[in-house]
Order: C-alpha cells, then structure tokens, then sequence
C-alpha cells in the first residue's frame, strides 16, 4: 500500500539483518515519510544454509543432524517432518510405540519452544523475573 506523500526527502531505514542467534533473521527496507511508513521490503532468507544441496549426497540418517538446524527452537519437529516423508514414500510401517513416543517428545519439544519464546517475550517487556521460570521449567522439560 503506497501512501501519499507530504515531503519530497524520504527517509529509507535498513532493519536488520540479524544474529541467527537472535531473535529472528529478516532484513525490512523500510521508507519513512516523517512518522509513516510509505513503503516496507521484507527480505527473508538469511537463515539458508543450502540443506538441499547437502542432502543430495547422503542418506536419511545422515541428513537428520542438518535438519535440526532449519528450526533451531523445536528440533524434533524438523527431524519428524524428514522422516515421515520417506516412511510415506516406501509405505513404511513405524511400529504403535514408535508413533506415542514421538506424539510425547513432540509435544515436549512444542511445550519447550513455547517456554523459550514466552521467557524472552516477558524480558523483552519488562518483566525479568518470569524469564527465568520459564527457563527453570525449559530445562526440566
């Protein structure tokens, strides 16, 4: 959506991009007009590592350390994702024990990405304290 604009000096603000260690790794190219925003170019893909091409060359079993890096929150999610695929393709039937214990370790996984998204939200906000409970809890998780 462009925006009329009231001055002819535009302002363009570069945010990002950032640590993939932080909090998320994207690039806006922002165009201000003052106080509003005339137009804003989100750029992606800072986090790529060329996984694909690195899979061409091994196995599944060799991938599945490559792939806890897409999500580097919720792991076990990115490791279910690879497996199932094949396991669908070649009609592979995993074993009733294999499916419960996977459902409970995604389920902790998905528990303990929330908890480490909450914990630095709350610091974010001003609230240290909670940060470190939702730490505490992470880690008995």
């Amino acid at each position: 959506m462009t925006l009329p604009t009231t001055r002819k000096d535009l302002m363009i603000v570069n945010m990002g991009p950032h640590h993939p260690s932080m909090h998320g790794v994207l690039r806006l190219i922002v165009t201000l007009d003052g106080e509003d925003v005339i137009d804003c170019e989100p750029i992606l893909g800072y986090l790529h590592r060329g996984m694909e091409k690195i899979a061409e060359n091994r196995t599944i079993i060799q991938y599945l350390p490559y792939v806890t890096r897409w999500d580097y929150l919720a792991t076990m999610f990115t490791e279910a994702i690879t497996v199932n695929g094949p396991e669908q393709l070649g009609n592979i039937q995993v074993p009733k024990r294999a499916s419960y214990i996977r459902v409970i370790m995604l389920e902790l996984s998905r528990i303990a990405s929330h908890l480490l998204w909450l914990g630095p939200f709350m610091a974010d906000i001003g609230a240290q304290t909670p940060f470190f409970y939702f730490q505490r809890k992470r880690i008995s998780i």
